[in-house]
């Protein structure tokens, strides 16, 4: 099966559009509105140049980074995405162990279709985290945290740019249904047995999250907590001052409020209002090893990349998936060894600029 997998992430991105169905196949490349920050996301990465510096030792990288005070092997995570049998059988359990085959963290996201325990006994070795949706049935979002820490999830990822669903339009056009056969724990727990479509799914969320439920999830869990949706100084301060061990600078993929920034234009914002207190991950349009290098040189401690790792599940289960992260992987090296840096942790601003093309 190797041998017949894509070489390039453009490759999966074209493949799994030929093996989805389009609802699908939408609901995971489709962006809100007009879809110009689902664009952009990419885009701003390309508008930063590298500074390399030549004649350095790059014999050996490194690409250890640490978060949350463990050192990782590196600082590719997998973001959390929803619904995953959508692409494979096998669905968050393929994603489970492709993330442990690459030493990947991975974080199962809330609307996964396999139980917090199986995604876990799947990748017992894997390092992982948990994102947490809050529903209006709060019990359901306690039993969910309950779960990852019985499971060994070592932090709560809790996502605040939700409060209500963007406006999605490649979905309304498709029609796009969760069908009943496609089990979502987490909804059928709120007592929705039958199919769902996303306005439906996205009305189970609780608008009245406040910065005050930092503290108590994190009081409850006894694990830190991160919060995934800061895009200003101004709401990454208050992640800090309630209790939040770090911040994802995210825009949701593109798939909440059209026209905000991208990550790679809100990430310095972030990092200068709160680096020195807690972790900054950015997540959003990583698409190269060079992406990654130009996250890490803004201050950014890890990247979580989302949708390749999803193309790659279409297109080849978790073998493809595996092969998605490791081609990241090898460009991350190569990108260390030509910037000049080869310890990820010594980037740093002087490595990356506005680019002249920009």
């Amino acid at each position: 099966m190797s041998e017949e997998l894509p070489l390039t992430l453009t490759g999966y991105a074209e493949r799994a559009a030929e093996v989805l169905d389009a609802g699908p196949h939408g609901y995971y490349a489709g962006g809100a509105g007009d879809e110009v920050t689902l664009r952009d996301n990419v885009d701003a990465w390309r508008r930063l140049a590298i500074r390399p510096r030549v004649m350095v030792d790059v014999a050996a990288v490194d690409r250890r980074t640490t978060v949350l005070g463990r050192e990782r092997p590196h600082p590719l995570f997998v973001a959390p995405t929803a619904f995953h049998r959508l692409a494979t059988p096998e669905g968050e359990r393929a994603t489970a162990r492709a993330a442990a085959q690459t030493r990947s963290l991975y974080c199962l996201s809330s609307l996964a279709t396999t139980s917090v325990a199986d995604a876990a006994a799947a990748a017992p070795e894997g390092a992982r985290w948990f994102q947490l949706y809050v529903f209006r049935d709060r019990a359901v979002s306690d039993e969910l945290v309950a779960a990852a820490v019985e499971h060994g999830y070592e932090a709560i990822v809790l996502t605040v740019d939700l409060p209500v669903l963007g406006v999605r339009e490649r979905d309304v056009a498709s029609g796009f249904v969760i069908e009943e056969s496609t089990a979502i724990p987490s909804v059928r727990a709120t007592g929705h047995d039958r199919g769902l479509n996303m306005l439906e799914v996205g009305e189970l969320i609780d608008a009245s999250l406040t910065w005050p439920d930092v503290e108590r999830f994190a009081t409850q869990s006894g694990l830190p907590v991160i919060v995934k949706g800061v895009l200003t100084a101004q709401d990454a301060h208050l992640a800090a001052e309630h209790g939040a061990a770090g911040v994802v600078v995210s825009n949701h993929g593109g798939r909440q409020l059209d026209t905000v920034l991208a990550g790679a234009d809100a990430l310095p914002e972030v990092v200068e209002a709160v680096g020195e207190r807690i972790d900054v991950i950015v997540d959003g349009g990583i698409r190269r090893g060079t992406d990654v290098v130009k996250a890490l040189a803004l201050g950014a401690r890890a990247v979580c990349v989302g949708r390749p790792v999803l193309w790659g599940l279409a297109v080849g289960g978790e073998a493809g998936a595996a092969a998605v992260l490791s081609i990241l992987l090898a460009e991350l090296d190569t990108a260390l060894a030509l910037t000049g840096v080869p310890r990820a942790a010594d980037l740093g601003a002087e490595h990356v600029q506005r680019a002249p093309w920009a």
